[in-house]
């Protein structure tokens, strides 16, 4: 049981992708202007998550270590392929908002990373929790930026929800404010303040990491700005 209960904190809060590993910031940023773009990024790479680290636990002994890679991204591939057809059938116009964003989930380093690091070298029970929780703890920052972005940029929440939810969906949306010169969503500039809530978290990320390592025994001399670029490359590398 204890096992269990550190996998969930571990994908929900110590080792969140988004969060703590720094990873998938692409769909992070690019597709998180409203709840409901997140909500469905979200369900689609746990998806992915949960099935990728299903196979791999349940084939690890039958993988041989110098083609295991290839084999995880294929396993990655096909499940998103899936994932695509399905959007594209029954939920076509939020496919059509998502666009690239959907086959990019192959790319996600996260998905890839679990399957290394703990589908294959675990059982299937606790590769699929590892999965869900990973899934979850993603999907919530993408949740709570979208909805940031989509109140700061729109003034509405859970706008265009009939594209995952029918008819219901229309009863979801909030409205906050109007905006002044209401423009299409495709026209409408990107407001700086949108991102404002995860840059100020990358620079203090970046403030701390500085800190831990100023504070090693064996810190080596470097001037500030080397020091601060040197880590934002480490941290921003996908």
């Amino acid at each position: 049981m204890q096992d269990y209960l550190k996998i969930i904190k571990n994908g929900l809060w110590t080792n969140n992708q988004a969060l703590v590993a720094l990873l998938g910031l692409c769909p992070l940023l690019a597709v998180t202007n409203n709840v409901i773009n997140a909500i469905s990024l979200g369900l689609a790479t746990t998806f992915v998550l949960v099935a990728s680290n299903l196979t791999v636990s349940l084939f690890r002994n039958y993988i041989r270590k110098e083609v295991r890679i290839p084999i995880f991204v294929l396993l990655i591939a096909s499940f998103v392929t899936l994932v695509d057809l399905i959007m594209q059938s029954f939920f076509y116009d939020m496919f059509l908002i998502l666009g690239i964003f959907v086959p990019l989930i192959v790319t996600n380093c996260a998905i890839l990373a679990r399957a290394e690091a703990f589908a294959s070298k675990n059982t299937w029970d606790k590769s699929i929790i590892d999965g869900l929780m990973m899934g979850f703890g993603f999907s919530m920052i993408l949740v709570f930026l979208g909805a940031m972005r989509e109140i700061i940029g729109s003034g509405t929440l859970f706008d265009q929800a009939d594209l995952i939810f029918g008819d219901f969906g229309y009863s979801l949306k909030v409205t906050f404010f109007e905006l002044r010169s209401p423009l299409k969503s495709k026209a409408r500039p990107k407001l700086p303040s949108q991102h404002t809530p995860i840059h100020l978290y990358f620079a203090e990320k970046i403030r701390i990491k500085i800190f831990e390592d100023t504070n090693k025994p064996n810190h080596y001399t470097t001037t500030p700005r080397k020091h601060i670029f040197l880590i934002a490359l480490r941290l921003f590398k996908l």
